[in-house]
């Protein structure tokens, strides 16, 4: 597998971490949402006990690579941070060169520095050896705690890999154990609950977690492509979905009825993607009939998903789940069966 925090000594140590900040942001360039943040707190606590030296690093905004656009700049984040956990952040205005190294090296053991976002330079998604090679000048060890992106052969995720000793964070950790508890040890029944659209990107998950599932509930959309497509899925009997027009912007109370019974027989369960158009509070009802079957059933949940923990962060229930994933795409790949770079890297 791959190692852990505890299999090294941190103490003077310039701690590398390769965080997830991407959080989402409103017009004005500010943080609506800190849940990726949060998530990764107990890592760099750790290591400030530990007494590393914590360099933090992150990209921001999924379109912006190679251009240092201001509004994603990280300077939100280094503030969110310092208010969470009420130190001091040093920032760079760079994430790489002599003069970040410099910094680095002036670092004390307790303190941390976060770095400029990533994606600023275009080598970062290209995974290229030489930014990966300056970047690792950055660290004495690599940690990783970027579940979310561990799908992607990026620079600071695969890259670093290779020129420091490295390990995974308490994230990534918790993530993999929480992924293995449903995939392959779950507790029987099992129901897992597949939302959203484009069923193109999902199918092979949908067949993978079947296997181990005794009910898959898709919804509607999904379902509906299934049948237009003529897909043919595997264990399409366990398949079960909403009744009435599929294409409708919520699920009816016949619907709701069905899948709450399924949920509430079940022992796991695993939640990825809303019902309907779960933005608008007019047609919300459905995906949060479902969050509270899952609540009410007392199941080991595990829930994924960017719009999923949005809906629940919004609703204000997002703790009473068992486990929340900071991976969407992530998700979704290591539970199709894939083999993620990032977690590759780490072996």
């Amino acid at each position: 597998m791959f190692k852990i925090l505890k299999n090294f000594d941190f103490n003077g140590k310039r701690a590398l971490v390769r965080c997830d900040f991407n959080v989402p942001l409103d017009e004005k360039g500010n943080i609506t949402e800190d849940f990726r943040i949060q998530k990764t707190l107990p890592t760099i606590k750790y290591l400030v006990e530990q007494g590393a030296k914590v360099i933090l690093m992150s990209h921001l905004d999924p379109e912006s690579t190679g251009v240092a656009n201001k509004k994603y700049t990280l300077e939100k984040v280094a503030n969110k941070l310092a208010d969470l956990l009420n130190m001091p952040i040093e920032r760079e205005d760079d994430c790489i060169g002599p003069n970040v190294e410099i910094e680095t090296n002036k670092l004390k053991s307790g303190q941390i520095l976060l770095l400029e976002n990533l994606r600023f330079y275009k080598e970062e998604k290209e995974n290229n050896e030489d930014f990966a090679k300056k970047l690792s000048f950055l660290g004495d060890i690599f940690v990783n705690d970027a579940f979310g992106t561990c799908h992607r052969n990026a620079a600071s995720i695969t890259g670093v890999a290779k020129f420091l000793p490295h390990c995974a964070g308490l994230l990534l950790e918790e993530e993999i154990k929480a992924m293995d508890k449903v995939l392959k040890n779950p507790e029987h029944p099992m129901v897992a609950i597949v939302g959203g659209t484009k069923v193109d990107t999902k199918a092979s998950f949908i067949d993978n977690i079947s296997k181990g599932a005794d009910y898959v509930i898709v919804s509607g959309l999904i379902a509906k492509e299934i049948k237009e497509k003529n897909l043919k899925l595997l264990n399409l009997e366990k398949i079960v979905s909403p009744v009435g027009d599929l294409g409708a912007l919520d699920i009816n109370d016949e619907s709701i009825e069905l899948i709450r019974a399924k949920i509430m027989s079940a022992k796991t369960i695993l939640w990825n993607g809303p019902f309907g158009k779960f933005e608008d509070k007019e047609y919300e009802k459905g995906t949060l009939a479902i969050a509270q079957a899952i609540i009410d059933s007392g199941a080991y949940c595990v829930v994924g998903g960017g719009e999923t923990v949005e809906f629940l962060n919004k609703q204000g229930i997002i703790d009473k789940f068992s486990w929340v994933s900071t991976g969407g795409g992530a998700m979704l790949a290591y539970l199709s069966g894939e083999k993620l770079p990032g977690i590759e890297a780490l072996g």
